[in-house]
C-alpha cells in the first residue's frame, strides 16, 4: 500500500513542526512547506528521526510558490492530507493599523490558503482530508483585527469548501486558543500567567493537543466530519 503524503504549510517549526511529527508516527510520508529556508533543515532533521519527510521552500502569496508546491505534489503521485498552517501575525490598535499590515495578514493567513487549494483541486485522491488553522481569535481579540478577520474568514471557507468538495474530500479546521509557543513565551511573565488564569482546563496548551486534533481529523475515525471547527483552548471560548 502506498503511504499517505501530508502537506503541511507553515512546516519549519512550532505548530508545524508538531503536526508534522505526529502525522509521521501515523504513517503519513511529510512534505514541509515555508518561505523560512529553515523548513529543508526541519525537513532534515525529521528524516535523520525516521519519517520520510522532504521540504518546499515556498511563499504561498505568490503564484511560483504555490507552482513549487504542486509540482512536489505531483512528482509523488497525489495528495492525501493538506494541512493549511502557515500564518502570521502584525498586531496594533485598528487606529494606529496600517492598510498593508492588514492586508498582509489576510493575504497569508486567508487568502494563501485558498490558492494552494484551488491549485491542488484535481491532485488529492478520494477521501482525502484539509485541515485549515483558524484560530479562537475567530471569536474575536483585542488589537488583533486584521488576525481575527483572516480566522473568521478561514472558517467561512472551511465550510464552503467542504460543501463543493464533498463527498471526496473533507475539509475541517483547528481554532487554538493559548499554547505554548515562541509568541506566547515572548509575553511579560504576568501577562501570560493572566492569561493562563482565564483557561478553565488551567493549563496552556501543548502543540501535541493541536496536532492531535488535525491527526483525528484527517483520520479515518473522522470519516463523518466535515465542515467543522473544533476549538482546541482548554474551555476558554465557553468560559466568562
Amino acid at each position: 500500500m502506498t503511504a499517505k503524503l501530508a502537506v503541511v504549510t507553515g512546516g519549519a517549526r512550532g505548530l508545524g513542526v508538531a503536526i508534522a511529527q505526529l502525522l509521521a508516527e501515523r504513517g503519513h510520508h511529510l512534505l514541509l512547506v515555508d518561505r523560512d529556508p529553515a523548513v529543508a533543515d526541519t525537513a532534515e532533521e525529521l528524516s535523520r528521526e525516521g519519517c520520510e519527510a522532504s521540504s518546499v521552500v515556498a511563499d504561498l502569496t505568490e503564484d511560483a510558490g504555490v507552482g513549487a508546491v504542486v509540482d512536489a505534489v505531483r512528482r509523488r503521485g497525489g495528495l492525501d492530507v493538506l494541512v493549511n498552517n502557515a500564518g502570521i501575525t502584525r498586531d496594533a490598535r485598528l487606529s494606529k493599523m496600517d492598510v498593508d499590515d492588514f492586508a498582509a495578514v489576510v493575504d497569508v493567513n486567508l487568502i494563501a490558503p485558498m490558492r494552494l487549494t484551488q491549485a491542488l483541486v484535481d491532485d488529492f485522491r478520494d477521501g482525502a482530508a484539509v485541515v485549515n488553522m483558524s484560530s479562537r481569535a475567530a471569536l474575536g481579540n483585542f488589537g488583533q483585527t486584521n488576525y481575527v478577520t483572516s480566522k473568521s474568514g478561514l472558517v467561512g471557507y472551511t465550510r464552503g469548501l467542504a460543501l463543493a468538495w464533498a463527498p471526496r474530500v473533507r475539509v475541517n479546521a483547528v481554532a487554538p486558543g493559548l499554547i505554548d509557543s515562541a509568541m506566547s513565551r515572548a509575553m511579560p511573565e504576568d501577562v501570560l500567567a493572566g492569561l493562563v488564569a482565564k483557561v478553565p482546563a488551567d493549563r496552556i496548551g501543548e502543540p501535541s493537543d493541536v496536532a492531535r486534533a488535525v491527526a483525528y481529523l484527517v483520520s479515518e475515525d473522522a470519516s463523518y466530519v466535515t465542515g467543522q471547527v473544533l476549538i482546541v483552548c482548554g474551555g476558554r471560548s465557553v468560559a466568562p
